[in-house]
């Protein structure tokens, strides 16, 4: 008897090789792996997959959609969903498409062992191993998962607190310049007015900025949303809202890469300024930056802001090295 068939689906190859380090190392499974939800469709419709390792938050096809599909088409490849999108209704909405359990990221390899055993995958607990060392991993994929996973968590925080469900982007990890920080944050602004609150951190040596973008058109919708009727000043909403998302999307990074962030206090950088304005204020100290950028919004609200983590260029030295731990 052939032994069964594993796919592993996520866009990151990080995540893919933390995966196969948590597998029971004697296990008898051919394991194959793709990087997005349409690979991994098209494989399970050729048939002889038996179980599924999905993430949720890919580009193109998120794994939401693979689960409706997979529903949709009626086939019996068994889902476990591992995903850094660890917001309650995010666990409800995987199970109701079918999944049969989900694990929050990076997979813990007792978890996935425990819950391979609950759903008659294995016969018994199992030793627990490296599968061989796969792909070459590069820091930028790598940072970008490690900052999904930071997202994740600084997301089902928020989400908890305004009782809203947030729709996660894909990070996105660059090396820039001053000038294509400039077109990027252009970008994000579509030449709107904004507000930005802006919050230095440091740690081990590693330091930059975190800014957070909101359209001035979100703001009062944002305000109402987080909720003390007229008497809640938007400043005070922003400062807020900065302070809990920055600071647990900070934490959740340090805490995989074994720091602490000591973070200064929040500031409103150029209120109501354009996005040239922006750039004006601290331009002397983005001259070249590790920029990561991740877009929000909330569901059933047209609510949309930019979490901008802008590392110095110094930084990028030791932060390969921490990552570097994660990968071999």
């Amino acid at each position: 008897m052939s032994p069964p068939v594993l796919l592993i689906c996520d866009d990151s190859s990080l995540a893919r090789k933390q995966l196969l380090r948590a597998l029971p190392l004697d296990w008898q499974v051919t394991v194959e792996q793709v990087d997005g939800g349409s690979a991994a469709l098209e494989r399970i419709r050729q048939g002889g997959v038996d179980l599924m390792l999905l993430d949720l938050t890919m580009p193109e096809m998120d794994g939401y959609q693979v689960l409706a599909c997979l529903r949709e088409e009626a086939h019996d490849c068994q889902v476990i969903v591992v995903s850094a999108d660890i917001q309650e209704q995010a666990v409800r909405r995987v199970l109701s498409l079918g999944a049969k359990a989900f694990i929050r990221k990076p997979a813990d390899p007792l978890q996935l062992l425990r819950t391979l055993a609950d759903l008659g995958l294995l016969n018994a607990l199992r030793q627990i191993g490296e599968r061989g060392q796969g792909e070459s991993i590069g820091f930028r994929d790598a940072f970008r998962e490690v900052v999904n996973v930071a997202m994740g968590r600084a997301a089902a925080l928020l989400a908890h607190v305004l009782g809203v469900f947030i729709q996660l982007p894909v990070p996105n990890v660059n090396i820039l310049e001053v000038g294509e920080l400039h077109m990027a944050l252009a970008d994000a602004a579509c030449r709107d007015r904004l507000t930005a609150v802006c919050q230095g951190y440091i740690g081990g040596g590693i330091a930059g900025e975190a800014l957070l973008i909101f359209h001035d058109s979100d703001i009062r919708d944002m305000a109402r949303l987080m909720g003390s009727g007229d008497s809640y000043q938007d400043m005070e909403m922003l400062l807020d809202l900065s302070s809990l998302l920055i600071s647990a999307c900070l934490s959740g990074i340090a805490e995989q890469i074994d720091l602490v962030f000591s973070q200064g206090h929040p500031q409103v950088l150029g209120q109501h300024a354009s996005i040239a304005e922006l750039i004006n204020v601290n331009r002397s100290r983005w001259r070249k930056t590790l920029a990561v950028e991740l877009s929000y919004s909330i569901e059933g609200h047209d609510i949309h802001f930019d979490l901008l983590l802008l590392f110095t260029e110094d930084s990028v030295e030791l932060l390969s090295r921490k990552i570097a731990y994660l990968v071999n």
